[in-house]
């Protein structure tokens, strides 16, 4: 931990910094699943609207 002091003896701690890296682009088949999983969202919110507006 970082830890400073001003002039009046107050202390500052500063949490340490993680390690910065950059993202890897998604490989293929991540970005099918992907695309898999907002079809089954899709479906479920279409759903959830369908039987919503049938019951009122």
């Amino acid at each position: 931990m970082y830890t400073t002091v001003n002039e009046d003896g107050v202390l500052n701690n500063y949490a340490t910094e993680p390690q910065m890296y950059y993202a890897e682009y998604p490989a293929i088949w991540q970005q099918r699943k992907y695309v898999i999983q907002g079809v089954f969202a899709s479906l479920i919110v279409t759903t959830l609207v369908l039987v919503g507006i049938s019951i009122s």
